[in-house]
Parts: C-alpha cells; sequence; structure tokens
C-alpha cells in the first residue's frame, strides 16, 4: 500500500538527526566553559561575558571552513580530526587581534546523515575547543539530498572571543626595526588542497596509503594532520610582552597574510631558511617542479603564525615560549619601504 510522499522518503531522516545530538552531547559538553549557560538542542546558545574582566569589551569574530581538505577525510574515511581544523582555521584568526576565544559554532551539511560520522565529525571540533578554551556552543546539521553526495558532507564554523579596546592587536604599532618570529606549523594545515590533490592524486596518481619515505608515513596520515590552534602558545604572552603585530598564515601564504599586518610604508623581510621546512613541502616542490615563490605564495611553509614584536624584546619572547615546549624563530625584519614582503630565497 502506498503511504504516499514523506520527508524520509524523500531523502531526509529526521530522526538520524536526533540520533546524532545523542551521540555528540558528550562531545560539546566536555567543552563548556563557565560562560556557557545553556544546553544543547535549543534554538541557540547563550554565553555571559564577564565584563567585570574587561575596561571596554570587544568582541572578535571569525569564520572559515577546511576547504578541500575534506576530500583527503573521505579518502580515508577518517572523520575524527577534519573537526579540529575548522575550530583552527577560525580561532587563530581572532587570537590575531589579540582576542580570546570565548566560544565557536559549527554547520555540517550533508548528503545522507549518518549519526557515529556526524558524531566523529564534532568530537574532532570538541577537541578543537577544548584546545582553545573555548566553548562549543551550537551548530547545525543539515541534510541536503541531491545537492551533496550521500558520503560527503561540508563543514564550515565560526569563533567569537573578546578583547579590551585597548589591548586590540591592529598592527599599527609596528615600526622598522621590530623583528618577525615565528611559530612552527604541524603541515600543511588546511590551504592549499587544490594543488595538493592535483600533485599527488591526478598528475602521480598515488593514493593516501602511499608510503613516503622522506615523510616516515603514509599520505593520508601526514595531509590529514589537524591545523594547529595556537591560543595555547599565545596564553599570558601579551599580558608580559608587547606584541605589535600578529598574523596567521592561512590561504595566500606569506605574501598574501603578513601585509595584512603592516601598517603603509613598512615591510617584512623574511630569511626562510631561518627555520627548518618540513618534509611534505619539499617533497611536493621536487614532484611537482613547484617555482620556490609559488610555494610561499600559497602554502605556510612550517611557519602557521608570525609576530612582530620590538628587536629588544624577541629573545625574552623566544625564552618565554620556551617555558611552554613552544618552538620560535626569528624568521625577519620590518624596514621601511612599500608595504609588501621581501623573501630571501636561496
Amino acid at each position: 500500500m502506498n503511504k504516499g510522499l514523506t520527508y524520509k522518503n524523500s531523502g531526509v531522516d529526521v530522526t538520524a538527526g536526533y540520533e546524532a545530538v545523542k551521540l555528540m552531547k558528550t562531545h560539546v559538553q566536555k567543552t563548556f566553559t563557565p560562560g556557557v549557560i545553556s544546553d544543547l538542542g535549543g534554538f541557540s546558545g547563550l554565553f555571559a561575558l564577564n565584563q567585570g574582566q574587561y575596561g571596554e569589551p570587544v568582541l572578535v569574530a571569525g569564520t572559515d571552513g577546511v576547504g578541500t581538505k575534506l576530500m583527503i577525510a573521505f579518502a580515508l574515511d577518517q572523520h575524527d580530526t577534519i573537526g579540529e581544523d575548522c575550530v583552527a582555521m577560525c580561532v587563530n584568526d581572532i587570537l590575531c587581534q589579540g582576542a580570546k576565544p570565548l566560544f565557536f559554532l559549527d554547520y555540517i551539511a550533508t548528503g545522507k546523515l549518518v549519526p557515529e560520522k556526524i558524531a566523529k565529525i564534532v568530537a574532532g571540533i570538541a577537541s578543537g575547543c577544548v584546545k582553545a578554551g573555548c566553548a562549543l556552543l551550537g551548530g547545525e546539521t543539515a541534510e541536503m539530498p541531491g545537492l551533496y553526495k550521500p558520503d560527503e558532507y561540508d563543514l564550515a564554523g565560526f569563533a567569537v572571543g573578546v578583547v579590551d579596546r585597548k589591548q586590540i592587536i591592529t598592527g599599527e604599532k609596528i615600526k622598522e626595526g621590530d623583528v618577525l618570529i615565528g611559530l612552527p606549523s604541524s603541515g600543511v594545515h588546511s590551504n592549499g588542497f587544490s594543488l595538493v590533490r592535483r600533485l599527488f592524486f591526478q598528475l602521480h596518481q598515488y593514493d593516501v596509503d602511499h608510503y613516503f619515505d622522506e615523510l616516515g608515513s603514509s599520505l593520508g596520515k601526514e595531509l590529514i594532520k589537524p591545523t594547529r590552534i595556537y591560543a595555547s602558545a599565545l596564553s599570558g604572552l601579551g599580558d608580559q610582552f608587547a606584541i605589535n603585530g600578529l598574523c596567521h598564515i592561512t590561504g595566500g601564504g606569506f605574501y598574501e597574510n603578513i601585509p595584512r599586518m603592516l601598517p603603509p610604508g613598512l615591510r617584512a623581510v623574511v630569511d626562510p631558511s631561518a627555520a627548518p621546512v618540513p618534509p611534505i613541502f619539499k617533497l611536493m616542490q621536487e614532484l611537482g617542479s613547484i617555482d620556490t615563490a609559488e610555494m610561499y605564495a600559497t602554502f605556510n611553509m612550517g611557519i602557521g603564525l608570525m609576530m612582530v614584536v620590538a628587536q629588544d624584546i624577541a629573545d625574552q619572547i623566544i625564552q618565554f615560549l620556551a617555558t611552554k615546549n613552544e618552538k620560535a624563530y626569528i624568521i625577519g625584519e620590518i624596514i621601511a619601504g612599500e608595504r609588501g614582503v621581501s623573501i630571501c630565497h636561496p
């Protein structure tokens, strides 16, 4: 007997959504910080801002996704880290203004909602939030058959943080003679994967299980590494030292991101030999015969975050970071000139 058209036989199973919420709830609750005054499942999330901590609190927001790195997760059928990438891409951006991350919200769109897979994605998001010191305040999971393939999904999110107005990092205090300090990346992070995929999977037709001696691992294991979250590294730094500028090395590499923190009339000169370049970048450049300038215009090349500080406190900052087991490298200086970047390529 024909029961007629239903939402379920049209491709959307709302009961799967309910099950996904049940499975993810434990992960989400692990992220709750003292400011959270709501629970998962409401129409919105509530966060109480302790204004007594700030003279003039300013909210800072950033949004991003993980791009085609998702396709590596699909190929590996590994979904428990890609959420951490999403948190990192958003949180690292707001850190650049001096903000303390408060909360994060995610958006997952999929062709077919599989509760166990969604729970793994959210587990990764929750892990990222714990590393960032922020709460996973809520999110949205949308089942959209016909728009997405059944076994694929898209992932995006946004982070909100707070900073006292007088402590906002704008870059306006950067001056000639300041130095650049770089913090290491964990690998490719979540940018440039259209080039990565074309190089490895189309031109050379490797698969994700291919083992490279240069990497000491399979290709997939290297590429799926989560993007570093720099909240812990930067925690307390601004309370002790004057940070004149911060930039997150994301899409556009060195050439696009460094100038975003520079005032007019100043130029960054970077010495890439001052910090180690991870093997994955050397391998890509060799296999693809990629020009060095193209590499630095696309990838982080081993440096995921940069700060600009006065030269006379640079060594103290590196020592401070060392107490947190954080490596840091003086990788350049600020000179007078047209706003932009000069890289001293070998």
